[in-house]
């Protein structure tokens, strides 16, 4: 037999409830000689808050009227004052952080107007003004700290989902150009190992060599990504992270498809922060990707600069704006402006296609 965790714990608590209710009520009785003796109505009224919270999971606002009802006409019969309490506390709090804020302010309400309503039935001890406002104050501050309590957990709630979402479109967007780039060299050392592969056969062992590494660091990255997305971060093992210290590797894969590539990097480019390290080494990928793909170019020029901002442009002599604006720049630009930065891209006056972006470095002591 499958025993439910949840309900258990709410029965359980419903039960320790109403041991303290009754067990506490014959014992603040004695300091109460004005008030009714509890008799067995008194001890059934004590049992129903606790039987009502009972089902508060499945019914929050059974749990929140319940223990109010319960108390108004124990209080009105003139039953010492007590634990009683304690159901109406849960009951009320359990039900706002259900999502029922509205509808439990109305039974709160509904609760203090019963109570000298009751009193008044069944001729029970009048509550004065100065006790239906302490009640009332008592009610209000209840159900305020219930409302901030719910609030913090749906903002927490919000922000985890948050985390989530950017996460994935993190890993997609990794994905993305990870993919397109090493999927694109694939494709085109394929067509030069199916050329070549009669009459220069080293140059063809030479491109499939190359889409052996190529899909082995996309399978690598496939692999990883899953397993973040299976597992979580915490579980995952991921690769580190590219950087521009990996630019070199990633010319040489690109020149091996044929394109001429030129890196200028400016003198005394120092250790970037990581994520503008990753965002760099990505933007400079996926331009290059766009190139290879769309561009028709013969060459194309990687230049970065180090300032106030990290510069990067990636020139192309190609056709100009044959890439369009596809999912590679938008990815491009959502990690510049990730960052605070910037990205454009568009045709070049002079002909070919350009991809300017610039991330914002912090300030470094002189």
């Amino acid at each position: 037999m499958v025993i439910d965790n949840r309900r258990a714990v709410v029965w359980g608590s419903a039960l320790l409830i109403a041991f303290v209710q009754v067990v506490g009520s014959f014992g603040a009785a004695r300091g109460q000689p004005d008030r009714l003796d509890i008799d067995a109505f008194a001890v059934v009224l004590l049992l129903v808050g606790p039987l009502a919270l009972a089902f508060r999971d499945r019914w929050p606002l059974v749990g929140a009227a319940g223990p109010l009802f319960a108390a108004d006409v124990y209080l009105a019969r003139g039953y010492p004052y007590g634990p009683i309490f304690l159901s109406v506390i849960v009951g009320l709090v359990s039900a706002v952080l259900a999502g029922e804020r509205r509808r439990v302010w109305v039974v709160a309400g509904l609760g203090l107007v019963g109570y000298p309503l009751v009193a008044h039935v069944i001729d029970g001890p009048n509550p004065g003004l100065a006790h239906l406002a302490a009640v009332a104050g008592w009610l209000i501050v209840i159900l305020a700290i219930a409302d901030v309590v719910r609030t913090r957990k749906v903002e927490a709630a919000e922000r985890s989902r948050r985390r989530a979402s950017d996460e994935r479109v993190r890993i997609a967007r990794d994905l993305h150009d990870v993919l397109a780039h090493n999927i694109s060299l694939i494709n085109v050392q394929a067509g030069v190992a199916l050329h070549l592969m009669d009459d220069q056969p080293e140059q063809a062992r030479t491109a499939l060599a190359h889409i052996k590494t190529a899909s082995r660091d996309a399978l690598q990255e496939l692999r990883s990504a899953l397993d973040a997305l299976r597992y979580g971060d915490e579980r995952a093992t991921r690769a580190p992270a590219p950087g521009l210290a990996d630019l070199d590797r990633l010319v040489e894969s690109v020149r091996a498809g044929g394109l001429d590539v030129r890196v200028d990097i400016g003198p005394g480019l120092g250790p970037l922060p990581k994520p503008v390290d990753l965002a760099a080494y990505r933007i400079v990928q996926e331009a290059l990707t766009n190139v290879r793909r769309h561009a028709g170019a013969r060459t194309t020029v990687v230049r970065i600069r180090d300032g106030e901002q990290l510069t990067i442009e990636v020139l192309d002599d190609g056709r100009g704006g044959a890439a369009g604006e596809g999912n590679g720049i938008v990815g491009m630009r959502e990690r510049a402006t990730a960052l605070g930065g910037t990205l454009d891209a568009g045709p070049r006056p002079t002909g070919g296609f350009a991809v300017r972006a610039s991330l914002p470095l912090p300030v470094r002591s002189p």
